[in-house]
């Protein structure tokens, strides 16, 4: 039997293409994963060492990065 075509769709979820800004940070998020950062706090450090723009342009905070996890995964 041959699997339905939803199925095979790799971004099913997805209700639009990602923007430029969701694209930059995915790509510092994978970034610091690859290297073994996973807790919050050096993950916003990271962004804000490596000038990763913020909603707003402020310096990254862990309540920032958290309350945008958010709005992102929404």
């Amino acid at each position: 039997m041959k699997p339905s075509p939803q199925y095979l769709e790799a971004h099913q979820t997805r209700q639009r293409a990602p923007t430029d800004y969701e694209n930059l940070l995915a790509d510092a998020l994978e970034q610091a994963f690859a290297q073994g950062i996973d807790e919050i706090e050096p993950l916003v450090a990271r962004l804000n060492r490596d000038c990763v723009p913020s909603p707003g342009g402020k310096p990254w905070t862990e309540e920032l990065f958290a309350a945008e996890m958010q709005r992102l995964g929404a």
